[in-house]
Parts: structure tokens; sequence; C-alpha cells
């Protein structure tokens, strides 16, 4: 009998695999975040955690854009737990970013990649915002984490998106989670991030 790939526990997607270097680098970097922000992991890395085999340099974070003393102790945490910032090396310039809505990206102290893309959100940026109010949980090994609904997800890479690797994550996506992926989520979501783009 084939081993179950995935279940749900409580409304979390438990993974049944090992954890990988990238997982246990971004759990590294979660924990660090999360004392001090909300985030979401979305993207490329959404696939990743369902067995989906791609070649990735970065994970994208939506962070709510923070107040400048809670970003500042963010950034302070990251660097003395030996990560880096880049374009910025100092958290006054890294917030510039940050509250004009531009990404920065953070990587492990003397390399450049893998990183993880940080990318402030706001309530102007709606379908990114959306997602923070619908949040799914998702566990592999013992590093549990927040992403976007499965739905959301496909119709963002399909919609939004639309690159090659992204129509082949969605893809990948259904096909992992078709046991438990929801035509009247798909239906609703749809709406949302078709709105993004009218």
């Amino acid at each position: 009998m084939e081993e179950r790939r995935y279940f749900l526990d409580n409304e979390t997607i438990r993974i049944n695999r090992e954890m990988t270097e990238l997982d246990l680098f971004l759990k590294k970097f979660l924990e660090v975040i999360k004392k001090d922000s909300s985030y979401l992991v979305v993207s490329g890395f959404v696939s990743i955690p369902s067995g989906r085999t791609r070649g990735t340099e970065d994970i994208d974070v939506l962070i709510p854009v923070p107040e400048k003393g809670e970003f500042c102790e963010m950034f302070d945490d990251l660097i003395k737990n030996e990560f880096w910032c880049y374009p910025s090396e100092g958290y006054d310039s890294a917030y510039a970013y940050v509250k004009s809505l531009e990404s920065i990206r953070f990587a492990k102290k003397d390399e450049r990649f893998p990183n993880r893309e940080f990318i402030p959100i706001d309530g102007t940026k709606k379908a990114k915002y959306f997602e923070f109010t619908r949040l799914q949980k998702i566990k592999v090994s013992n590093f549990e984490f927040l992403i976007p609904p499965i739905e959301f997800e496909i119709l963002y890479k399909e919609i939004i998106l639309g690159g090659e690797k992204d129509i082949a994550g969605a893809k990948h996506l259904r096909e992992f989670f078709s046991e438990i992926i929801s035509k009247n989520k798909l239906k609703e979501y749809k709406k949302v991030i078709e709105g993004e783009i009218e």
C-alpha cells in the first residue's frame, strides 16, 4: 500500500517527509521574524514541501509593513542570528525600502544564495493582503509555518504570475492536493485575484 503523502490534522496540512536544508534555512529565519511580525510564505516554496523539485534561490515571505521600531528590533535580531540584508546593510536604509513597499533580501552571513525575499505589503496590495485573513498551516516534520490557502496559491500562479515555472507549480499543487481542493474556494478566490488586475 502506498504511504500517504500528506494528511489533515486539525486543519493543518502535515507533509509526510523529512526536512531538507532549505526547510531548515527558512525555519531559522521565521523563528526570528515571527517574534516581531506576522508573515506568510508564498510563491515557489509553497510547492516544494509537497515534493515539487524546483531549483530555487529565494523564498518569498510576505510581511505587513511594520512600524520602524518593530522593524529595527527584527533587523537587529536577524543580524545577531548571522543573517545579512541586501541591497542595504543598515536598518535605516532597509526600512526606507520596506516603507516604500520595495523588497529586501536576507541571506546567511557571507552568502547570497539561497535567500529570503522580504516582501512588505499593506492594504493597497488587495490580493496579497486578502491572504492574511485566510491562512493555512502546513507542517513538515516539526516545522510548522503559514502559507496561503492552496486554492489561492494555485490561482495566483495561474492568473497573476503566469510564467512557465508558475504554471507548472500550479499544476503540481492541483494534482498533489486534489483530495482537499475546494471548488467553492477556487470560485471565491478567483474573483478576488482577478480584481487585482482590473
